[in-house]
């Protein structure tokens, strides 16, 4: 390509181009799109892109956009289609007095790209995931992965009362085989663990599933987190205990307080109090 580390900055990120990838750096601040905001900086090796194309955008724009090739970045394969324009992370905009020179890094990157002649699906992830630990608060519950395990916690406001039921989640990488992440900017958002056995349909009764709702598991929070799960799974990460931290005695109190509300309102059985209630007070 051209000199190493010759930079070019559109609007919300620029692109620094190396001899084996490009380094993008994405702006902070109030009018970047918060999903690259959240990102930061993030280094796509040549070997993660299957091509380069460069187009009119709005307003006196040009737009250009790395193509990264399937399966080469967890972020994009949690996403599955679902992100919008403004927050791809592969799009550049830049004035339209700047097309010439976009232009000619786009020829630069084609020709980089012919000759390495990769083409077709990645067999495995190319592109770093987001670094744990990472958490955010869904509807229902709070999700945290810190690498190893997924942990949900669910809330009294929003928990079904069968996830009340099944308790808090602790699910080790090994027992997984994949993440569905539905965006929260769509009806039914939701982040399912995908595992061996079948699970409830409805998101809201799967304690493998946090529910997304207005202002819960926005997207800058909760798509790195399904591709860090994700770039987990694949590359099968160190397996950590399934069992939960031990909790302040507060904290027990207060859930066995809501658990006898689900009790007295006929939502648990009375073997079920006690068999949750037995499993509380085991983790003081």
């Amino acid at each position: 390509m051209s000199r190493m580390g010759d930079v070019l900055a559109g609007f919300h990120a620029a692109w620094e181009f190396e001899s084996d990838s490009v380094l993008i750096r994405y702006e902070r601040g109030l009018r970047t799109p918060k999903l690259l905001s959240a990102l930061g900086e993030r280094r796509i090796p040549l070997t993660a892109l299957a091509g380069v194309t460069l187009t009119p955008g709005r307003r006196g724009t040009v737009v250009l956009r790395a193509e990264p090739r399937a399966g080469a970045d967890p972020l994009i394969e949690a996403a599955a289609g679902q992100l919008k324009d403004g927050s791809d992370p592969y799009r550049l905009v830049l004035p339209a007095e700047r097309e010439v020179l976009a232009e000619y890094y786009a020829d630069e990157l084609r020709s980089r790209l012919a000759e390495r002649k990769e083409s077709g699906p990645a067999e495995r992830f190319l592109v770093p995931p987001p670094d744990a630990p990472l958490s955010f608060k869904a509807y229902d519950g709070k999700a945290s992965f810190d690498g190893r395990t997924v942990r949900f916690r669910w809330f009294w406001t929003g928990a079904s009362s069968a996830k009340w039921k099944a308790g808090d989640q602790s699910f080790a990488v090994s027992e997984l085989s994949g993440v569905e992440w539905r965006s929260p900017e769509v009806f039914e958002g939701h982040l399912r663990l995908v595992r061996g056995a079948d699970s409830p349909a409805q998101a809201d009764q799967d304690p493998g599933t946090v529910v997304f709702g207005l202002g819960y598991g926005p997207v800058h929070e909760s798509l790195p987190f399904a591709a860090a799960v994700l770039a987990a799974v694949r590359t099968r990460g160190p397996v950590a205990s399934v069992t939960g931290p031990r909790r302040e005695p507060s904290d027990i109190a207060e859930r066995i307080r809501h658990l006898g509300e689900l009790h007295r309102a006929g939502l648990v059985t009375d073997d079920e109090f006690s068999a949750k209630k037995a499993e509380l007070l085991s983790e003081l």
